[in-house]
């Protein structure tokens, strides 16, 4: 099942190479689940979804509680009055502004579907600040936010360090993290890089904490680019290589395809191509 969110570096698409390399276990644990492919899309008895966006853990929380009616409120946001820059943009500034839960959520996803291409993007005084998207007939996603609903009622909610997460974890459960990529090009211009404050520093304390947790029995798949720096920092773990499609340009008909790694820390590693 898709998400029901546009959301960048979603895992959809290599979620069938993930779930080949994620242990069995009981629970399993998302610091960093974004649009939630790996959730939806296994199949463990209980699951911690975790994201340090607190506007899409509210949805995701309000939608567990509320499921069709809630669905029915955010449909009623997607008609052809509100598909224009003057609805988008008043749309937009009362999402910024209400202390309601509930609408706040449905106007999440509002934005989410009708915004530019789907980006999630706040200013420095963490005002949503993306444009309008201009898409003919933005989707619905009826069928995908049932089925999350459903799904989700199996899954603690949480927005929180991936750290604090992971630390949470017990003998049984199995953690995916799907972390800010580090820069495609090697390592020359990273000490300058920064995702959402998610650089070296970052990216190499939850490798470390990777290293910790599995020494206790509890497994640690990570996706990330693959180059010098993430070889090095996921030097204990195992490794699988592949090759993905990626976009660089405006320009659709521009392609390049890009390296990503899985990184699967169990006490033991070798390269995989």
């Amino acid at each position: 099942m898709k998400p029901f969110l546009k959301w960048a570096g979603n895992k959809y698409r290599i979620v069938d190479k993930i779930r080949g390399l994620l242990p069995p276990g009981r629970r399993l644990i998302e610091p960093f689940a974004g649009a939630a492919a790996v959730f939806l899309n296994t199949n463990y008895a209980y699951n911690i979804v975790n994201d340090l966006n607190v506007d899409l853990i509210n949805l995701y929380l309000v939608l567990k509680a509320h499921g069709p009616a809630f669905i029915d409120e955010c449909k009623s946001l997607f008609v052809p009055d509100n598909n224009s820059p003057d609805a988008y943009y008043a749309l937009r500034q009362e999402f910024n502004e209400t202390k309601d839960r509930v609408r706040k959520s449905a106007l999440f996803l509002y934005l989410n579907r009708h915004g530019y291409n789907g980006l999630c993007r706040y200013n420095s005084e963490g005002g949503f600040n993306v444009p309008f998207g201009r898409y003919k007939k933005p989707y619905f996603p009826y069928e995908e936010m049932m089925f999350f609903y459903h799904k989700a009622q199996t899954a603690e909610f949480l927005a929180e360090d991936f750290e604090t997460v992971m630390r949470r974890a017990e003998p049984g459960d199995v953690i995916y993290c799907d972390p800010p990529y580090v820069p495609l090009s090697d390592t020359a211009n990273f000490t300058s890089y920064s995702a959402g404050g998610f650089g070296p520093e970052e990216q190499l304390r939850l490798a470390r904490v990777a290293e910790e947790v599995s020494a206790k029995g509890i497994p640690v798949l990570i996706s990330n680019h693959r180059n010098s720096f993430t070889l090095e920092a996921y030097a204990a773990a195992n490794i699988e290589s592949f090759d993905v499609q990626r976009f660089i340009s405006c320009d659709g008909d521009n392609r390049n395809k890009a390296t990503e790694l899985l990184a699967l820390f169990n006490g033991r590693h070798i390269c995989v191509g």
